[in-house]
C-alpha cells in the first residue's frame, strides 16, 4: 500500500520491464516444431493429391472426378450454365499393347493426357475413367462447341507420335450436355453410347447424344 507524502500526493513507482531472451534450447524447438508442421502440412497435401489422382498418367481418377465434378455442377447451377461432358476411348488400345508392349501402352496412355492436357482450358476437368477410357468435363460449354473442341483434340493427337515409337493415336468420343438433376452415372451412360455409336461409325470420330 503507498501512503500519502506530507504534500498530499500519492508517489508512484516506476516498474521497468526487461524482456529476457528465450533460451536458445527453447527457440531450437520451436523452428523444429514449425518445421514438423510444414512437413506434416505438405505430406497432407501430396496424401491428398495422390488419393483424388490417376499414378500413371497424373490425370484424376474417378474419386477425384467426382470431387470436382460436384463443385462444377454447383457452381453451374447457381449461374444457370452449361456444361458439356466427353467420353473418350482410344482406339485399337489392345492391339498397341498385344503389338508393341504395354509398356508402350502406359507411354500412350500418358501421351494422350500429355497432349490434351496442352489443349485444355485452365477450367476443364480431365479424368481417367478406366483402362483406356478417359472423361472430359467442359464447364460452361454447349454441345456443339463441345464436339468442336474434342474434334480438334483428335487433330493434335494425331500431329504427334508417342515419344520413341513413330506410332499415333487416335480415340473415339461421344459428347452430351448434362440435364439439369440428371445423376453423373446417367450422363456417363449416355456418353458411353454416343462413343460406341463412334466406335461403330469407324473411329477416330466425335458422335454428340
Amino acid at each position: 500500500m503507498l501512503l500519502p507524502t506530507a504534500n498530499g500526493r500519492t508517489p508512484h513507482t516506476h516498474v521497468r520491464r526487461i524482456d529476457a531472451p528465450w533460451p536458445q534450447a527453447t527457440v531450437l524447438e520451436l523452428m523444429a516444431a514449425e518445421l514438423r508442421i510444414g512437413e506434416l502440412e505438405t505430406a497432407l497435401c501430396e496424401a491428398r493429391a495422390a488419393a483424388f489422382t490417376d499414378t500413371l498418367t497424373g490425370a484424376l481418377n474417378r474419386r477425384g472426378f467426382d470431387d470436382a465434378h460436384r463443385r462444377e455442377l454447383a457452381r453451374a447451377r447457381r449461374s444457370g450454365s452449361s456444361m458439356a461432358l466427353a467420353l473418350i476411348d482410344i482406339d485399337d488400345f489392345k492391339r498397341l499393347n498385344d503389338t508393341l508392349g504395354h509398356h508402350v501402352g502406359d507411354q500412350a496412355l500418358v501421351h494422350l493426357v500429355k497432349v490434351l492436357r496442352a489443349a485444355l482450358r485452365p477450367s476443364d476437368i480431365l479424368c481417367r475413367f478406366g483402362g483406356e477410357e478417359f472423361v472430359l468435363l467442359l464447364p460452361e460449354t454447349e454441345l456443339n462447341a463441345a464436339a468442336a473442341a474434342i474434334s480438334r483434340f483428335q487433330r493434335q493427337l494425331a500431329a504427334h507420335a508417342i515419344p520413341g515409337t513413330g506410332a499415333v493415336l487416335t480415340f473415339s468420343a461421344g459428347v452430351v450436355m448434362q440435364e439439369v438433376g440428371e445423376a453423373l452415372d446417367h450422363t456417363i451412360l449416355r456418353a458411353d453410347a454416343a462413343t460406341y455409336a463412334a466406335k461403330r461409325a469407324g473411329k477416330n470420330c466425335v458422335i454428340t447424344g
